[in-house]
């Protein structure tokens, strides 16, 4: 029950029915602050607390303190914010029931009823993530990698099913229906929620970080670690400092030739050049006008490959106009009008509206782009991609480039960068579809893939328009190059279909692998043995191309060095092609069946096709029909024979769902916190350290200590799966914590992958055995790291991993901002050096005793902790940031502090 200090409750009339509302022009009649031009997003944060207002977590202090946000100063204010709602896919899913599940044992062992535990909050989960490429390139391969996923995940879904069925307020969208994003874009999402008879905005948190993409529709949310996320679901408020919005302002229109992915592409390369980590990034300006929703959400999408924590596009009519197109009930289109209407919600054209700071984009100066090849950010012009692709290679190669002045006579020396000698080398391959060559830059995978881009109808269908005339010429795709189409909606297929470029893209080899992230997040599939054999016996750099978000290096395959994000279309000229070292503006993508050359313009489709094949082939009743039915699920999904009881009986032998041990022993209260004393160093790493660096990803790789604790399992290196699928068994995820091949620990010189040094003997071994031996001798550890620590996707076992290795406290230049949080919400102290001081200029190798003292008594927000390295001293911050972060350190995590909230108000069974 809010106090309602500012007499913000109200009434309005919608259609025939009368529902209620906090007005926000009621804190503009009690003049408290310049509501009218606080940004978008700021008003649906101030709405959240006026809402809650409880005297409590929320208090007119911290209405006011939001209400009269000072842009031109980093506000050091903390506020709770309520989302409705909570968002998962299934590998961060699957350990937050996990824990849920664990947590009912722990309140059964503590007196209290295990039904008690429930999500508070409406949760949805998604399984999107366990779909792999395994078949390609047939009408048959959407069906064999269904049934593959349904073979390597029956344990997991049946655990989902029994989640489904034992939690009240939780539901589950099977396997195959889409992309967790896509799902709440077209189908979850309300953007005005109603509850016991009030409006308010739509707002979520999600366990992935891409959920930034529903911000295109004018929702309000973002990623988080599956920690907080479970501390929402139980009803905890989510506490955030006041955040820094920057203004984006975009003018004009994308011209002829530009796609949504060229303007994302550059989007990200301007925003991680501006600097917004932690801050919301809000876009105005008359150039939002000519921007569809769908590519709206390419933008929001891809927020934390730019870095802030949501980029926010306020309501107007596209946003009613999508509402409608994709099925939602004509009521609530209204609702959603008369609500942000009334509620100071609606998009102005030209409202002034104060931001933090702010950049201006002219659409027309976007141009076509390719990003890589290991960053988003990294934008190439497409007319610079054979010169940057060269530059690339040589970096990749270093010196051995100079092994062999062995030149192909298309290497030349150009832009001052020397002529590569080594890169002319090839292989010869044999595979089932034929004998060729393979060399440095061969493009061996390409995939139309992710949430970013499946999202949008434009690119998907330029993609289809071009690969026809593509067909049309004669041209097919390379036999080396992997081919695979995974929408993030089964609409998407319907229209392809309806368009008639379905059969086109089959016969370029984009056959449908499945619905799902797939290639985006590692899900790639093997490579031919064949191709792969060659790749490791040249040393050749090969690339992927694909339609998504990440091109982290280790992440897409480990077969594949270089990876470039590229929009649709895009992708299928490179299948064409086969090879990074074209220029595709001046070079011909191929011979014709004329025998004329033909170049990429002769196939690119015009903005009038495109908008031809959009207006013919996309049907609300596509929407409708698809989303009907969503969490029924197929046959194989019906069929599962569902664990009954409202605690899980976990099996021992399952090599996929173990009782997470979080809560083992768990008392009534928090023993006290202590300093850490003679500590080890685990790692010592360099900069931009990401989550994929850090959190057990992709493939299980033979005889690493996962793949041998399977092994004493009887799973057969056929059946290892992937760490995502197996993130239900905390016994193979610290296993594969720091394993990343290539990961580069300090510590060992010139060596990759997941190893370090135990000391003081000095023995390489594997991360995780050297943890085990410290833990054996009760000896505590800390990890030194760069700046940006834990960049990327919202992974809790980044930091569950972590803490189950034995790792007390990270040391780093700076945070990425899920990342720290998770580390706290398990317990672990993230410690951030002082401005100027680095392990490189402190001359810290990893070698040292380390000791920190500070810890003991409770960390405060931004204490200074000291610590001791060897015979050198100095001064770390605490990177606590809100008091509530304090709580959750001093109970050993989030989850405990919830638990034991949650038992003190639950009367005994």
């Amino acid at each position: 029950m809010t106090t309602n200090s500012f007499g913000a409750k109200a009434q309005i009339s919608v259609g025939n029915s009368t529902i209620g509302l906090y007005r926000l022009d009621a804190l503009v009649k009690a003049k408290i602050g310049e509501v009218e031009t606080l940004p978008y997003s700021m008003r649906v944060l101030l709405e959240n607390l006026v809402r809650y207002e409880d005297g409590k977590t929320v208090n007119p202090a911290d209405i006011q303190a939001v209400a009269g946000w000072n842009p031109q100063k980093r506000v050091e204010h903390e506020v709770q914010l309520r989302p409705a709602r909570v968002l998962m896919q299934d590998f961060t899913g699957v350990p937050c029931v996990c824990d849920l599940a664990a947590m009912r044992d722990a309140f059964v062992k503590l007196g209290k009823p295990g039904n008690a535990i429930n999500p508070l909050r409406t949760a949805d989960l998604v399984i999107d993530h366990s779909v792999q490429v395994d078949s390609f390139g047939s009408n048959a391969s959407f069906k064999r990698n269904v049934d593959l996923e349904y073979q390597r995940n029956h344990e997991r879904y049946l655990f989902l099913r029994w989640g489904q069925q034992a939690f009240a307020n939780m539901k589950v969208v099977p396997p195959g229906t889409g992309i967790c994003h896509q799902v709440n874009l077209e189908y979850l999402a309300r953007v005005v929620w109603t509850q016991d008879g009030v409006a308010f905005p739509d707002s979520l948190v999600g366990t992935d970080s891409h959920t930034t993409m529903v911000n295109g529709l004018s929702v309000f949310g973002w990623g988080v670690g599956g920690i907080e996320a479970e501390a929402v679901m139980l009803g905890q408020p989510m506490a955030m400092l006041i955040p820094e919005v920057v203004g984006f302002e975009l003018t004009g229109q994308l011209p002829e030739g530009a796609t949504a992915t060229d303007l994302v592409l550059t989007v990200t390369q301007m925003l991680r050049k501006k600097g917004v980590v932690d801050k919301f990034v809000e876009f105005y300006g008359a150039g939002i006008g000519a921007l569809s929703l769908p590519d709206r959400a390419t933008i929001a999408n891809m927020a934390p490959e730019y870095g802030a924590t949501m980029g926010f596009f306020p309501i107007d009519a596209e946003t009613l106009s999508y509402l409608r197109f994709t099925g939602r009930a004509e009521d609530h289109v209204q609702l959603v009008e008369r609500y942000a209407k009334e509620n100071l919600l609606w998009h102005t054209p030209g409202a002034k509206l104060r931001f933090s700071d702010s950049l201006t984009l002219d659409l027309g100066t976007v141009e076509p782009s390719l990003a890589g090849p290991a960053r988003p950010q990294d934008r190439v012009p497409l007319k610079d991609s054979r010169r940057a692709w060269r530059r690339a290679v040589t970096a990749i190669l270093g010196d051995k480039c100079s092994e062999d002045q062995t030149t192909v006579e298309n290497w030349t020396n150009e832009g001052g960068h020397p002529a590569p000698g080594v890169l002319g080398h090839q292989r010869s391959v044999k595979t089932d579809k034929g004998e060729f060559d393979v060399g440095h830059g061969a493009v061996v995978i390409a995939a139309i893939t992710s949430c970013t881009n499946t999202s949008n109808p434009s690119v998907l269908l330029a993609a289809g328009l071009l690969a026809k005339k593509a067909v049309a010429k004669g041209l097919s795709s390379k036999p080396w190059v992997k081919t695979s189409l995974a929408p993030g909606s089964q609409v998407v297929t319907d229209y392809l279909k309806e368009a008639n470029v379905m059969g086109d893209l089959e016969s370029l080899g984009f056959y449908l692998a499945g619905y799902g992230c797939t290639t985006c997040i590692g899900n790639s599939g093997p490579v031919d043995d064949a191709i792969a054999a060659a790749v490791k016996d040249g040393n050749l750099v090969v690339a992927s191309v694909l339609s998504g978000n990440r091109n982290f290096e280790g992440r897409v395959n480990p077969v594949v060095r270089a990876n470039y994000l590229a929009s649709p279309p895009l992708v299928v000229a490179y299948a064409l092609a086969g090879t990074m070292n074209i220029d595709l503006v001046n070079d011909p993508l191929g011979t014709g069946s004329d025998g004329k050359p033909v170049f990429l313009k002769d196939l690119w489709p015009s903005p009038a096709e495109v908008a031809e094949a959009m207006r013919t082939s996309i049907k609300k009743e596509q929407y409708q029909q698809r989303y009907a039915h969503v969490l029924d699920g197929d046959a194989e999904w019906q069929g599962l024979e569902v664990p009954a009881g409202d605690t899980f009986t976990w099996d021992e032998a399952s090599t996929y769902i173990r009782k997470p041990p979080f809560f083992d022993d768990l008392a009534p209260t928090p023993s006290a916190l202590t300093d850490v004393a003679n500590a080890r160093v685990l790692a010592v790493l360099g900069d931009s350290v990401t989550t994929d660096h850090i959190s057990p990803a992709g493939n299980i790789a033979k005889g690493s200590p996962a793949a041998k604790y399977l092994d004493s399992h009887g799973v057969k290196p056929a059946d290892y799966n992937q760490y995502g699928a197996r993130r239900g068994n905390h016994e193979v995820m610290v296993r594969g914590t720091f394993a990343n091949i290539r990961l580069k620990n300090l510590m060992l010189n010139g060596v990759e992958g997941g190893f370090t040094k135990h000391l003081p003997d000095g023995t390489q071994m594997p991360i995780y055995d050297a943890a085990m031996a410290y833990a054996k001798d009760n000896i505590p550890l800390v990890v030194i790291a760069g700046e940006q620590y834990g960049t990327g996707s919202s992974r809790d076992w980044a930091a569950k991993g972590t803490l189950l290795l034995g790792v007390r406290a990270v040391i780093a230049k700076s945070f990425e901002r899920i990342h720290r949080s998770n580390l706290i919400g398990m317990g672990v102290l993230p410690l951030m050096f002082k401005p100027g001081e680095d392990a490189k200029s402190l001359g810290l190798t990893g070698d040292e005793v380390i000791s920190i003292e500070g810890i003991a008594g409770g960390v405060t927000p931004k204490k200074e902790i000291t610590v001791k390295a060897g015979d050198k001293t100095f001064t770390a911050i605490a990177r606590v940031d809100t008091p509530q972060e304090s709580e959750y350190l001093a109970h050993g995590g989030i989850l405990q502090y919830v638990l034991r909230l949650r038992a003190a108000a639950t009367p005994a069974k």
